[in-house]
């Protein structure tokens, strides 16, 4: 799979560099950059927002370090969880496509007042090996 095109013209989506030093110095077991992705909201509620059934398509980053998982959207977190965080565990992983990893959740698992379920999709040639990490850190 190719990297977005705002990734190839504009940089956008890639790990800031101080986010970067920090996933280095915990020792990056694999990661992706500038891949395209989306993000879909389900019964979703939070102050001042209601989506039935909504998606938006983006640009993200996917890394996995000895410790934490950390996903990017344009370079904002969007997920950040050590592996020793119960939350962790309530994170559904799973293969839409062979090339396309889900990471499902509940809204309310990082915001009190947030409820509805928040779907991400990273469409990723490497989506086998980070399922299978994810898999082995959530065991």
């Amino acid at each position: 799979m190719t990297k977005s095109l705002l990734y190839r013209l504009f940089g956008i989506g890639k790990i800031p560099d101080q986010l970067k030093a920090q996933l280095e110095s915990e020792g990056i077991r694999l990661q992706d950059v500038g891949i395209p992705g989306s993000v879909t909201y389900r019964n979703f509620h939070r102050p001042g927002r209601y989506s039935s059934w909504r998606r938006t398509w983006n640009t993200a980053s996917l890394a996995i370090t000895q410790t934490r998982l950390v996903a990017l959207v344009y370079s904002r977190t969007a997920i950040d969880v050590p592996f020793a965080d119960r939350r962790f565990r309530d994170l559904t992983f799973t293969m839409e496509k062979a090339d396309t990893l889900q990471v499902m959740f509940n809204a309310s698992l990082f915001h009190d007042d947030w409820s509805g379920e928040i779907e991400y999709r990273f469409n990723t040639p490497q989506a086998q090996e980070f399922l299978e990490i994810l898999k082995t850190a959530s065991a």
